[in-house]
């Protein structure tokens, strides 16, 4: 990571909340989730809070780097229909060596919809990718 990422930097990131995040589209496959109401996910939610920690930690990757979310304790607290945008504020909490830590949190211009923190670990693709991919022969999905 390049220097000049610290302790209490804030940002700010902002997307529209389309028909396509909320709980129904989240597993389609899914009866259970079919079923329920039209409204912003919480899987989406933490999806997009990790897009807002990314977008903090990019200006500071250097060449072939970039993160994996790591932890996430979040709170979602407030329904959102589609059509609002959510604003998701980042603060960078700690830097312990290659993990970075955020709190982060998530209104919809009505209501705080979320709260909590966030890690990601940054790390080299060149070496995160071939290990990961190593997985894909190791017959590890008959062991579920």
């Amino acid at each position: 990571m390049k220097p000049g990422l610290a302790i209490g930097d804030r940002a700010e990131f902002r997307h529209r909340i389309g028909a396509g995040h909320t709980v129904p589209a989240l597993y389609p496959e899914s009866a259970f989730f079919r079923a329920m109401p039209g409204v912003f996910a919480t899987g989406y939610m933490v999806g997009l809070m990790e897009w807002a920690c990314i977008e903090q930690l990019a200006p500071h990757y250097e060449q072939g780097e970039g993160s994996l979310g790591t932890y996430v304790d979040v709170s979602h607290v407030a329904p959102t229909p589609p059509g609002l945008t959510v604003k998701v504020e980042t603060e960078v909490t700690a830097v312990e060596g290659r993990f970075v830590w955020f709190r982060v949190r998530a209104h919809d211009g009505v209501d705080m919809i979320g709260e909590g923190r966030h890690q990601r670990a940054l790390v080299r693709w060149d070496k995160f990718v071939p290990k990961a991919m190593a997985k894909a022969g190791t017959g590890a999905e008959e062991t579920v």
